[in-house]
């Protein structure tokens, strides 16, 4: 019995355990990884057990080391995931998912791609987690998307800040900051987003 797929829409993607891809299911990504890897390197003899192992370690959140021997050398695999990552395949699963008329197939993947993707935030930083949040899968983003950048409301009271400051150019702020001025600021503070931490990270 195949679990329910997500609904399609911004949405955390339900857990799903981790098992090995299903020929519907490798048929969804096999294109992806063709179009992302194709004459990168040697071909590999097995890469939907690369892939799935890939996977493996992404839902279950352990260090690279842990991968079964059957998938390859921990070090190999970690090294093609990265690879993968900077050739964009993790971002362009999770705009597939995102696509409304996604098969059912990948659908039933979805919490294995988010979970990789999260993994590779750290080489595809900031801009990699603004694509993910724009496709509106959060289980893929290393933080809450509260604590991102709000880069467009960031702007506004900036410039708000800014035209109140020009009012005091040349003179003394009247005695330090206002309380108005104290709130901007928490409020820019906020809108610049928290560091990635674990702390703010979904489970």
């Amino acid at each position: 019995m195949f679990p329910s797929p997500p609904s399609p829409g911004r949405r955390y993607t339900p857990k799903r355990p981790w098992a090995a891809m299903t020929d519907a299911e490798w048929a969804e990504v096999l294109p992806h990884l063709r179009t992302v890897a194709m004459g990168q390197g040697r071909k590999l003899r097995d890469a939907r057990q690369r892939i799935d192992g890939m996977f493996q370690v992404a839902v279950s959140g352990l260090p690279w080391h842990s991968l079964p021997e059957e998938y390859g050398k921990p070090d190999t695999v970690s090294r093609h995931f990265r690879r993968l990552a900077h050739a964009g395949l993790w971002l362009r699963l999770v705009g597939a998912c995102a696509n409304r008329d996604a098969l059912p197939a990948l659908r039933r993947i979805e919490y294995f791609i988010c979970r990789a993707a999260r993994r590779a935030m750290r080489i595809l930083g900031l801009d990699g987690a603004r694509a993910v949040q724009r496709a509106g899968l959060f289980t893929a983003l290393p933080v809450w998307p509260i604590y991102l950048p709000h880069d467009a409301a960031l702007a506004l009271v900036r410039g708000a800040v800014g035209a109140w400051l020009a009012r005091f150019r040349g003179r003394l702020l009247p005695d330090g900051p206002t309380l108005e001025l104290r709130r901007a600021l928490r409020l820019i503070r906020f809108l610049q987003g928290k560091p990635w931490h674990r702390r703010w990270a979904p489970p």
